[in-house]
């Protein structure tokens, strides 16, 4: 069975008259009116700045500080979100132990939380005994870089355990059999015949943790603080210009973050391609 995130073209269908070229037509229109709305979007905030705005957010200090540790605390977010993706969606997806259905439950939890509460709750479980031993024993995360990538991390992961399991389902578990009666073990059977066969999905699970993560803001600024050269990333660099009334500067920092993103987004979509290739 073909991955689930396979991107290979699909073998073109007959339209069957009038009637297959207008339910084309009609599911293309969603499709236009999507894009046409981002990209409008896109093109008032390219629009509403300006070339002076956007020099001065790249050449200022606390700007580039804030973008190295958008970028650093982002990159570490999708190497620790991917070592737990990736097995937590395997031991999803093939096996049923008791609890299965609330553990599955539980990886959606940051998917509908308000991102706000997970900061939140972070601070209050580093209030009390367990989260104070952990401070004293070196690990210190509140008001600290960090406590940025925790954040992340917890906010984020839940992505590319989704989009991880999805893959495995897509996966026939026959093919692992075969591999386990030609001599393979079941660890074995998982690094040379589903983990290979799984790149795209995993690929697609980095892709959504990073996303995620590269533009959280609300767990952030209750966890972690503002504070200039420290614990300040693009998200926030927004949310402070805009404050100061400072709308121009506050875009620029926006489409610094778009252009990051769409850079980001092609190059390992690209990546991805020439490995399946």
């Amino acid at each position: 069975m073909k991955n689930l995130f396979s991107a290979e073209p699909r073998a073109s269908t007959p339209l069957g008259g009038l009637r297959g070229r207008l339910f084309v037509l009609s599911m293309m229109t969603f499709v236009g009116i999507f894009v046409a709305v981002w990209v409008a979007v896109i093109s008032a905030d390219i629009g509403y700045t300006t070339g002076e705005a956007i020099d001065q957010a790249i050449h200022s200090p606390e700007i580039r500080a804030a973008l190295w540790l958008s970028l650093w605390t982002s990159g570490v977010t999708v190497t620790l979100g991917l070592l737990f993706a990736v097995p937590m969606g395997y031991a999803l997806s093939r096996f049923r132990f008791p609890g299965h259905a609330i553990v599955d439950s539980i990886v959606d939890l940051p998917i509908i939380l308000p991102p706000m509460v997970v900061g939140l709750s972070l601070l209050v479980f580093f209030a009390t005994g367990p989260g104070r031993w952990i401070e004293e024993a070196g690990l210190r995360f509140v008001f600290q870089p960090q406590g940025i990538v925790l954040c992340q991390l917890l906010v984020s992961a839940s992505f590319g355990i989704r989009a991880a399991k999805l893959t495995f389902d897509g996966i026939d578990p026959r093919v692992e059999h075969v591999a386990m009666t030609l001599g393979c073990t079941r660890a074995g059977a998982f690094f040379r015949v589903s983990l290979p066969m799984a790149r795209r999905g995993i690929i697609v699970a980095g892709i959504l943790i990073w996303t995620r993560a590269f533009g959280i803001f609300g767990p952030v600024m209750i966890f972690v603080g503002t504070a200039p050269f420290k614990t300040e990333v693009l998200p926030t660099t927004i949310y402070l210009e805009l404050s100061n009334g400072r709308i121009e500067a506050a875009l620029a920092v926006a489409v610094l973050m778009l252009a990051l993103a769409s850079v980001a987004l092609v190059g390992i979509r690209m990546i991805g391609l020439r490995e399946s290739s």
